[in-house]
């Protein structure tokens, strides 16, 4: 990766991925109420993360090689935590009382 922006987008890619890493470490020791807020999180900085992915490689930053690697790790990551979300919604909303609904 160029020297600039190695120091730039190189440094914002890790401190996502950082980031993820700790979203989801807290989501995994919630109460199942509480993870949500944090599997979406996580959500958004994932594609936060493709984005700049995305942008390492149409500046040529990356080759396509590497860029595949990390998109289809990603991708998977991705969809992992679309169903995290979609279980963890689906059982917020069917837990709740009668009246809550």
């Amino acid at each position: 990766m160029p020297k600039n922006h190695r120091h730039s987008l190189g440094k914002r890619i890790d401190t996502f991925f950082v980031e993820i890493i700790e979203a989801l470490a807290t989501a995994s020791f919630l109460s199942r109420e509480k993870k949500l807020p944090y599997v979406c999180l996580s959500i958004r900085k994932v594609d936060t993360l493709k984005i700049f992915l995305m942008i390492l490689w149409e500046t040529k930053s990356i080759d396509n090689k590497k860029y595949i690697v990390l998109s289809e790790k990603i991708d998977e990551i991705g969809k992992m935590l679309g169903g995290w979300s979609g279980q963890l919604q689906k059982q917020n909303s069917s837990g709740k009382k009668p009246e809550e609904k």
